[in-house]
Protein backbone atom coordinates (compact mmCIF):
# COMPACT_ATOMS: atom_id res chain seq x y z
CA UNK A 1 0.00 0.00 0.00
CA UNK A 2 1.27 3.38 -1.29
CA UNK A 3 2.31 5.57 2.27
CA UNK A 4 -0.31 8.05 2.98
CA UNK A 5 1.38 11.25 2.72
CA UNK A 6 -1.78 13.41 2.94
CA UNK A 7 -5.36 12.87 3.73
CA UNK A 8 -7.55 12.44 0.43
CA UNK A 9 -10.04 13.66 2.57
CA UNK A 10 -8.43 16.46 2.80
CA UNK A 11 -9.71 19.82 5.59
CA UNK A 12 -12.23 23.03 4.27
CA UNK A 13 -9.60 25.57 5.07
CA UNK A 14 -11.44 28.76 6.70
CA UNK A 15 -14.91 29.27 5.27
CA UNK A 16 -13.42 30.39 2.05
CA UNK A 17 -14.93 26.76 -0.28
CA UNK A 18 -17.95 28.16 2.23
CA UNK A 19 -18.28 31.31 1.25
CA UNK A 20 -17.42 30.69 -2.65
CA UNK A 21 -20.09 27.91 -2.36
CA UNK A 22 -22.76 30.82 -0.93
CA UNK A 23 -21.76 33.43 -3.92
CA UNK A 24 -22.69 30.59 -6.67
CA UNK A 25 -25.34 29.78 -4.72
CA UNK A 26 -27.40 32.88 -3.17
CA UNK A 27 -30.46 32.65 -1.03
CA UNK A 28 -30.67 28.47 -1.82
CA UNK A 29 -31.29 28.95 -5.95
CA UNK A 30 -27.87 28.10 -7.99
CA UNK A 31 -26.96 31.20 -9.77
CA UNK A 32 -24.63 29.03 -11.92
CA UNK A 33 -26.64 25.76 -12.10
CA UNK A 34 -26.51 24.16 -15.09
CA UNK A 35 -29.82 22.77 -15.96
CA UNK A 36 -29.76 19.06 -17.20
CA UNK A 37 -30.52 19.60 -21.26
CA UNK A 38 -27.56 21.95 -20.92
CA UNK A 39 -25.12 19.63 -19.41
CA UNK A 40 -23.77 17.94 -21.86
CA UNK A 41 -21.94 18.82 -25.34
CA UNK A 42 -20.47 17.78 -28.88
CA UNK A 43 -19.17 14.07 -27.79
CA UNK A 44 -16.04 13.87 -29.33
CA UNK A 45 -15.57 9.90 -28.03
CA UNK A 46 -16.30 8.83 -31.87
CA UNK A 47 -13.43 10.11 -33.51
CA UNK A 48 -10.98 11.15 -30.47
CA UNK A 49 -9.80 8.13 -28.70
CA UNK A 50 -8.52 9.51 -26.14
CA UNK A 51 -9.50 10.96 -22.39
CA UNK A 52 -8.25 12.99 -19.53
CA UNK A 53 -8.61 11.43 -15.92
CA UNK A 54 -8.03 13.28 -12.99
CA UNK A 55 -7.22 11.57 -9.52
CA UNK A 56 -5.37 11.92 -6.50
CA UNK A 57 -1.36 10.58 -6.02
CA UNK A 58 -1.20 7.16 -5.12
CA UNK A 59 -4.41 6.12 -5.58
CA UNK A 60 -4.12 3.49 -8.89
CA UNK A 61 -2.21 0.47 -9.05
CA UNK A 62 1.59 0.76 -10.67
CA UNK A 63 4.00 -1.78 -11.76
CA UNK A 64 6.33 -3.51 -10.07
CA UNK A 65 9.06 -3.06 -11.38
CA UNK A 66 8.24 0.19 -13.72
CA UNK A 67 5.86 2.86 -11.57
CA UNK A 68 5.23 4.74 -14.75
CA UNK A 69 3.15 2.04 -15.85
CA UNK A 70 -0.58 1.32 -14.20
CA UNK A 71 -1.54 -2.07 -16.19
CA UNK A 72 -5.53 -1.50 -15.08
CA UNK A 73 -5.33 1.60 -17.42
CA UNK A 74 -3.21 -0.04 -19.98
CA UNK A 75 -5.83 -3.13 -19.68
CA UNK A 76 -8.52 -0.75 -20.54
CA UNK A 77 -6.41 0.88 -23.76
CA UNK A 78 -5.79 -2.10 -24.97
CA UNK A 79 -9.26 -3.72 -24.63
CA UNK A 80 -10.78 -0.21 -26.31
CA UNK A 81 -8.34 1.85 -28.34
CA UNK A 82 -8.88 4.56 -25.93
CA UNK A 83 -5.76 6.11 -24.66
CA UNK A 84 -5.91 7.55 -21.15
CA UNK A 85 -4.09 11.00 -19.94
CA UNK A 86 -3.70 9.77 -16.33
CA UNK A 87 -2.80 13.02 -13.78
CA UNK A 88 -2.35 13.03 -10.53
CA UNK A 89 -3.28 16.51 -10.08
CA UNK A 90 -6.04 16.51 -7.23
CA UNK A 91 -4.41 17.44 -3.69
CA UNK A 92 -6.97 19.17 -2.45
CA UNK A 93 -10.91 18.98 -2.60
CA UNK A 94 -10.96 23.03 -2.20
CA UNK A 95 -8.45 24.15 -4.63
CA UNK A 96 -10.00 21.60 -7.17
CA UNK A 97 -13.22 23.22 -7.04
CA UNK A 98 -11.48 26.37 -7.35
CA UNK A 99 -9.56 25.64 -10.07
CA UNK A 100 -12.72 24.22 -12.22
CA UNK A 101 -15.46 26.55 -10.50
CA UNK A 102 -14.42 29.06 -12.96
CA UNK A 103 -15.12 27.38 -15.99
CA UNK A 104 -18.03 25.17 -14.95
CA UNK A 105 -19.83 28.91 -13.88
CA UNK A 106 -19.14 30.27 -17.45
CA UNK A 107 -20.51 27.45 -19.36
CA UNK A 108 -17.25 25.95 -20.73
CA UNK A 109 -15.03 22.91 -20.88
CA UNK A 110 -12.73 22.16 -18.10
CA UNK A 111 -10.51 19.78 -20.21
CA UNK A 112 -10.97 16.99 -17.34
CA UNK A 113 -13.45 13.94 -18.92
CA UNK A 114 -13.08 12.13 -15.39
CA UNK A 115 -12.38 14.04 -12.14
CA UNK A 116 -12.41 11.78 -8.36
CA UNK A 117 -13.16 13.79 -5.42
CA UNK A 118 -14.37 13.52 -2.25
CA UNK A 119 -18.68 12.83 -1.95
CA UNK A 120 -18.65 15.86 0.27
CA UNK A 121 -17.40 18.28 -2.71
CA UNK A 122 -19.01 15.85 -5.46
CA UNK A 123 -22.08 16.95 -3.37
CA UNK A 124 -21.52 20.37 -5.06
CA UNK A 125 -21.03 19.53 -8.65
CA UNK A 126 -24.41 17.39 -8.36
CA UNK A 127 -26.01 20.37 -6.64
CA UNK A 128 -24.87 23.18 -9.00
CA UNK A 129 -26.01 20.63 -12.22
CA UNK A 130 -22.01 20.39 -13.00
CA UNK A 131 -21.79 16.96 -13.21
CA UNK A 132 -23.32 15.31 -15.99
CA UNK A 133 -26.07 12.14 -15.83
CA UNK A 134 -24.60 9.06 -16.51
CA UNK A 135 -25.82 6.59 -19.16
CA UNK A 136 -26.19 3.03 -17.16
CA UNK A 137 -26.73 1.32 -20.47
CA UNK A 138 -23.00 2.26 -21.23
CA UNK A 139 -22.23 0.71 -17.74
CA UNK A 140 -23.72 -3.00 -16.82
CA UNK A 141 -20.77 -3.53 -14.71
CA UNK A 142 -21.66 -0.49 -12.65
CA UNK A 143 -25.37 -1.60 -12.73
CA UNK A 144 -24.49 -4.83 -11.48
CA UNK A 145 -21.55 -5.21 -8.94
CA UNK A 146 -21.72 -1.21 -6.97
CA UNK A 147 -22.15 -1.86 -3.56
CA UNK A 148 -25.75 -1.61 -2.38
CA UNK A 149 -24.90 0.07 0.40
CA UNK A 150 -23.26 2.72 -1.57
CA UNK A 151 -25.50 3.11 -4.02
CA UNK A 152 -28.19 5.85 -2.95
CA UNK A 153 -26.02 9.00 -1.11
CA UNK A 154 -28.38 11.96 -0.45
CA UNK A 155 -26.31 14.04 -2.59
CA UNK A 156 -27.08 11.75 -5.57
CA UNK A 157 -29.73 8.90 -5.22
CA UNK A 158 -29.48 6.67 -7.54
CA UNK A 159 -25.81 7.40 -8.36
CA UNK A 160 -27.06 8.59 -11.65
CA UNK A 161 -24.26 11.43 -11.85
CA UNK A 162 -21.34 9.84 -9.38
CA UNK A 163 -19.79 6.50 -9.37
CA UNK A 164 -17.23 5.69 -6.17
CA UNK A 165 -13.93 5.01 -6.94
CA UNK A 166 -12.55 3.92 -3.79
CA UNK A 167 -14.68 3.27 -0.39
CA UNK A 168 -13.53 3.70 3.33
CA UNK A 169 -14.58 4.24 6.93
CA UNK A 170 -13.97 6.93 9.12
CA UNK A 171 -13.03 4.92 13.12
CA UNK A 172 -10.69 5.30 15.75
CA UNK A 173 -7.24 3.85 15.30
CA UNK A 174 -5.47 3.29 18.73
CA UNK A 175 -2.27 1.64 20.28
CA UNK A 176 -3.79 -0.78 22.25
CA UNK A 177 -0.80 -2.14 24.22
CA UNK A 178 0.65 1.55 25.10
CA UNK A 179 -3.39 2.14 26.15
CA UNK A 180 -3.36 -1.27 27.96
CA UNK A 181 -7.30 -1.79 27.14
CA UNK A 182 -9.75 -2.01 24.14
CA UNK A 183 -11.55 0.92 22.77
CA UNK A 184 -14.89 0.11 21.41
CA UNK A 185 -17.18 2.90 21.73
CA UNK A 186 -16.63 6.88 20.65
CA UNK A 187 -17.22 7.18 24.04
CA UNK A 188 -14.14 6.56 25.20
CA UNK A 189 -12.18 8.41 23.47
CA UNK A 190 -13.34 10.85 26.39
CA UNK A 191 -12.10 9.00 29.47
CA UNK A 192 -9.42 10.76 31.46
CA UNK A 193 -6.60 7.94 30.98
CA UNK A 194 -6.83 9.51 27.45
CA UNK A 195 -5.82 13.54 28.75
CA UNK A 196 -3.87 15.16 26.26
CA UNK A 197 -3.34 11.66 24.10
CA UNK A 198 -6.14 12.33 21.53
CA UNK A 199 -6.48 13.73 18.38
CA UNK A 200 -9.69 14.48 15.80
CA UNK A 201 -9.53 15.55 12.44
CA UNK A 202 -9.92 18.92 11.65
CA UNK A 203 -11.78 19.21 8.52
CA UNK A 204 -15.78 19.79 9.34
CA UNK A 205 -16.71 17.25 6.54
CA UNK A 206 -14.00 14.76 7.84
CA UNK A 207 -14.80 14.53 11.25
CA UNK A 208 -18.64 15.45 12.20
CA UNK A 209 -20.54 11.88 11.21
CA UNK A 210 -17.85 9.64 13.44
CA UNK A 211 -18.74 12.45 16.55
CA UNK A 212 -22.12 12.45 15.53
CA UNK A 213 -22.65 8.62 15.81
CA UNK A 214 -20.94 8.59 19.15
CA UNK A 215 -23.96 10.24 20.73
CA UNK A 216 -26.08 7.92 19.05
CA UNK A 217 -27.09 9.88 16.09
CA UNK A 218 -28.84 8.52 13.27
CA UNK A 219 -26.60 10.58 10.53
CA UNK A 220 -28.24 9.50 7.60
CA UNK A 221 -30.58 12.14 9.14
CA UNK A 222 -28.92 14.84 11.54
CA UNK A 223 -30.40 17.97 12.36
CA UNK A 224 -28.16 20.96 13.14
CA UNK A 225 -28.77 20.82 16.72
CA UNK A 226 -27.51 17.27 16.52
CA UNK A 227 -24.36 18.93 15.00
CA UNK A 228 -24.38 21.82 17.88
CA UNK A 229 -24.45 19.30 20.96
CA UNK A 230 -21.43 17.53 19.30
CA UNK A 231 -19.82 20.82 18.83
CA UNK A 232 -20.45 21.32 22.69
CA UNK A 233 -18.84 18.08 23.77
CA UNK A 234 -16.10 18.75 21.54
CA UNK A 235 -15.07 22.41 22.89
CA UNK A 236 -15.54 20.68 26.67
CA UNK A 237 -13.12 18.31 25.79
CA UNK A 238 -10.42 20.73 24.12
CA UNK A 239 -10.46 23.51 26.78
CA UNK A 240 -10.08 20.56 29.14
CA UNK A 241 -6.82 20.09 26.93
CA UNK A 242 -7.88 16.46 26.92
CA UNK A 243 -7.73 16.67 22.56
CA UNK A 244 -4.13 17.19 22.14
CA UNK A 245 -5.04 18.85 18.87
CA UNK A 246 -6.84 18.68 15.35
CA UNK A 247 -5.02 16.92 12.25
CA UNK A 248 -4.88 16.08 8.85
CA UNK A 249 -3.84 12.87 7.55
CA UNK A 250 -0.44 13.78 9.94
CA UNK A 251 -2.20 11.78 12.31
CA UNK A 252 -0.63 9.07 11.18
CA UNK A 253 2.68 10.06 12.13
CA UNK A 254 1.31 11.11 16.05
CA UNK A 255 -0.10 7.02 16.69
CA UNK A 256 3.57 5.57 15.22
CA UNK A 257 5.44 8.08 17.24
CA UNK A 258 3.14 7.57 20.45
CA UNK A 259 2.39 11.33 21.42
CA UNK A 260 -0.76 10.02 21.07
CA UNK A 261 -2.85 6.92 21.75
CA UNK A 262 -5.73 7.03 20.36
CA UNK A 263 -7.30 9.08 17.20
CA UNK A 264 -10.01 9.70 14.24
CA UNK A 265 -8.13 7.24 11.37
CA UNK A 266 -9.25 6.09 7.78
CA UNK A 267 -9.50 2.57 7.40
CA UNK A 268 -7.23 2.43 4.65
CA UNK A 269 -4.00 4.11 6.57
CA UNK A 270 -4.88 1.37 9.52
CA UNK A 271 -4.16 -1.36 7.05
CA UNK A 272 -0.06 0.13 6.87
CA UNK A 273 -0.08 1.52 10.46
CA UNK A 274 -1.02 -2.47 11.73
CA UNK A 275 1.77 -3.44 9.31
CA UNK A 276 4.34 -1.36 10.90
CA UNK A 277 3.12 -2.19 14.32
CA UNK A 278 1.07 -4.16 15.54
CA UNK A 279 0.04 -2.91 18.24
CA UNK A 280 -1.75 -0.32 16.56
CA UNK A 281 -6.01 -1.38 15.88
CA UNK A 282 -8.77 0.45 13.68
CA UNK A 283 -12.06 -0.48 15.46
CA UNK A 284 -15.61 0.46 14.26
CA UNK A 285 -17.36 1.97 17.52
CA UNK A 286 -20.19 0.09 18.68
CA UNK A 287 -22.42 3.40 17.83
CA UNK A 288 -21.35 3.32 14.38
CA UNK A 289 -19.10 4.51 11.67
CA UNK A 290 -18.81 7.00 8.57
CA UNK A 291 -18.84 4.96 5.66
CA UNK A 292 -17.66 7.82 2.68
CA UNK A 293 -16.26 7.23 -0.83
CA UNK A 294 -14.41 9.47 -3.61
CA UNK A 295 -16.57 9.15 -6.78
CA UNK A 296 -15.83 9.52 -10.38
CA UNK A 297 -17.79 12.23 -12.11
CA UNK A 298 -17.90 13.89 -15.72
CA UNK A 299 -18.04 17.30 -15.52
CA UNK A 300 -20.00 19.34 -17.61
CA UNK A 301 -19.00 19.89 -21.50
CA UNK A 302 -16.49 17.23 -21.04
CA UNK A 303 -15.64 16.24 -24.50
CA UNK A 304 -15.57 11.96 -24.25
CA UNK A 305 -18.27 11.45 -22.21
CA UNK A 306 -18.53 8.13 -23.77
CA UNK A 307 -15.01 7.32 -23.48
CA UNK A 308 -15.48 8.43 -19.69
CA UNK A 309 -18.39 6.28 -19.13
CA UNK A 310 -16.55 3.34 -20.64
CA UNK A 311 -13.51 3.60 -18.39
CA UNK A 312 -15.55 3.99 -15.07
CA UNK A 313 -17.08 0.48 -16.07
CA UNK A 314 -14.01 -1.06 -16.64
CA UNK A 315 -13.20 -0.26 -12.71
CA UNK A 316 -16.15 -2.19 -11.81
CA UNK A 317 -15.24 -5.41 -13.92
CA UNK A 318 -14.91 -7.60 -10.76
CA UNK A 319 -11.01 -8.90 -11.78
CA UNK A 320 -10.17 -5.00 -12.51
CA UNK A 321 -11.98 -3.58 -9.19
CA UNK A 322 -9.56 -6.17 -7.32
CA UNK A 323 -6.70 -5.61 -9.03
CA UNK A 324 -7.03 -1.88 -8.09
CA UNK A 325 -8.08 -2.89 -4.28
CA UNK A 326 -4.97 -5.08 -3.99
CA UNK A 327 -2.44 -1.96 -4.75
CA UNK A 328 -4.71 0.45 -2.86
CA UNK A 329 -6.09 -1.25 -0.04
CA UNK A 330 -9.28 0.73 0.89
CA UNK A 331 -12.64 -0.45 1.08
CA UNK A 332 -13.68 -2.06 -2.49
CA UNK A 333 -16.91 -0.55 -3.96
CA UNK A 334 -17.14 -3.87 -6.05
CA UNK A 335 -17.78 -6.85 -3.63
CA UNK A 336 -17.66 -9.21 -5.98
CA UNK A 337 -13.92 -8.35 -5.99
CA UNK A 338 -13.54 -10.09 -3.04
CA UNK A 339 -14.13 -14.07 -4.82
CA UNK A 340 -11.68 -12.87 -7.51
CA UNK A 341 -8.23 -11.75 -4.89
CA UNK A 342 -9.65 -15.03 -2.66
CA UNK A 343 -9.10 -17.78 -5.43
CA UNK A 344 -5.48 -15.61 -6.13
CA UNK A 345 -2.34 -18.55 -5.98
CA UNK A 346 -0.57 -14.93 -4.01
CA UNK A 347 -1.14 -16.46 -0.45
CA UNK A 348 -0.85 -12.19 0.87
CA UNK A 349 -3.04 -11.32 -2.07
CA UNK A 350 -5.46 -13.87 -0.93
CA UNK A 351 -5.57 -12.64 2.51
CA UNK A 352 -6.87 -9.25 1.40
CA UNK A 353 -10.30 -11.37 0.62
CA UNK A 354 -10.56 -11.81 4.61
CA UNK A 355 -9.25 -7.92 6.07
CA UNK A 356 -12.81 -6.31 6.88
CA UNK A 357 -11.22 -2.87 6.14
CA UNK A 358 -10.97 -4.05 2.00
CA UNK A 359 -14.28 -5.88 2.61
CA UNK A 360 -16.62 -5.61 5.67
CA UNK A 361 -18.40 -8.57 6.48
CA UNK A 362 -22.04 -7.93 7.62
CA UNK A 363 -21.55 -7.66 11.33
CA UNK A 364 -19.18 -4.83 10.49
CA UNK A 365 -21.53 -3.30 7.73
CA UNK A 366 -24.56 -2.82 9.74
CA UNK A 367 -22.80 -0.31 12.14
CA UNK A 368 -21.86 1.78 8.68
CA UNK A 369 -23.81 4.36 7.77
CA UNK A 370 -23.30 6.85 4.74
CA UNK A 371 -23.98 10.27 6.39
CA UNK A 372 -26.31 13.03 5.12
CA UNK A 373 -24.20 15.71 3.54
CA UNK A 374 -23.99 19.37 4.46
CA UNK A 375 -26.18 21.82 2.75
CA UNK A 376 -25.07 24.92 1.08
CA UNK A 377 -27.39 26.45 3.18
CA UNK A 378 -25.88 25.00 6.50
CA UNK A 379 -22.14 25.15 5.46
CA UNK A 380 -21.91 28.90 6.24
CA UNK A 381 -22.45 28.70 10.53
CA UNK A 382 -21.71 25.19 10.69
CA UNK A 383 -18.04 25.67 9.10
CA UNK A 384 -17.73 28.84 11.03
CA UNK A 385 -18.72 27.04 14.42
CA UNK A 386 -16.68 23.84 14.40
CA UNK A 387 -13.35 26.04 12.80
CA UNK A 388 -13.84 28.32 16.39
CA UNK A 389 -13.31 25.17 18.10
CA UNK A 390 -10.52 23.82 15.93
CA UNK A 391 -8.68 27.16 16.32
CA UNK A 392 -8.66 27.76 19.86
Amino acid sequence: MPEPAFSRRTTLRGIGAAGLLAALTGCGVPAAYVAENRRGGPDRSDRERTLNFSNWPLYIDIDDKDEERRPTLEAFTERTGVEVRYSEEINDNDEFFGKVSPALMNHQDTGHDIVVVSDWMAARFVHLGWAQTLDRARQPNVAAHLDPQLRAPAFDRGRLHTVPWQSGITGIAYNRKALGREIKSVRDLWHPDLAGKVTLFSGLDESFALLMQGNGVDVTRWTESDFHRMCDQVESMVKKRHIRRFTGNDYTSDLSKGDVLACQAYSGDAIQLKADNPDIEFVVPEEGAELWAESMLVPNLARHKANAEALIDHYYAPEVAAELAAAVNYVCPVPAAREVLARSEDKETAALAENPLIFPDEQMRARLAVARDISSAERRSLAARWNAIVGL
